[in-house]
């Protein structure tokens, strides 16, 4: 299995690559979306996040993966809406890290998807700043179809965001840092909104 990710400006965004992953054969169980909860638009509610769905709300179900949207909250980015296997193992990473067991969080499940440290930093420092990330485990044979769907849905360019933000002084994702507040995150977005 090869992993094909996206990072995305907006929830919307994120979703529709995963609604068209899901509809190019690929599995519900090999797809993940993690959105900040204050990217993610009011309709996840519809999709199957109700009052106080937590992390066993992310097993997905008959309607896809969005159907199992749950709320929870990583380290240095707040609260997110997520939904897979990547959301699981970064929960469980995280409460093995309270625990004093495994470190790593949402970095190291990225990390252990096949991404690199330096692009994991980017992915999570941009859902802090109210983005969203889908990752899924493809086939070779579905690499390069996976790769379309996630560039048409508007993906970001890693290496240009991450150089973005280190030219503003950032080097790297911090867990202990406050969550972006909403104020911060709509800044955020009118920045990007605002580049070519």
């Amino acid at each position: 299995m090869r992993t094909a990710t996206g990072l995305f400006d907006t929830y919307e965004d994120a979703r529709r690559a995963v609604t068209d992953l899901e509809a190019a054969g690929i599995p519900a169980d090999d797809i993940s979306i993690v959105s900040h909860a204050g990217g993610a638009d009011k309709s996840y509610a519809a999709e199957g996040l109700g009052a106080g769905a937590g992390l066993g709300a992310l097993a997905g179900g008959a309607g896809g993966l969005l159907a199992g949207l749950g709320l929870m909250a990583i380290p240095g980015v707040g609260p997110v809406v997520a939904a897979g296997w990547l959301a699981a193992t970064a929960a469980g990473a995280a409460a093995g890290a309270a625990a004093g067991g495994a470190a790593g969080g949402i970095i190291g499940a990225l990390i252990n998807a096949g991404i690199s440290e330096e692009e994991a930093d980017i992915y999570a420092e941009s859902v802090r700043r109210g983005g969203a990330m889908v990752v899924a485990k493809v086939s070779d044979t579905q690499m390069a179809e996976a790769e379309d769907i996630l560039q048409n849905a508007n993906r970001v360019d890693v290496a240009s965001r991450g150089l973005a933000y280190r030219e503003a002084g950032w080097s790297r994702f911090d867990e202990s840092s406050p969550p972006y507040s909403a104020t911060e995150i709509d800044e955020e977005r009118r920045r990007w909104r605002a580049e070519p």
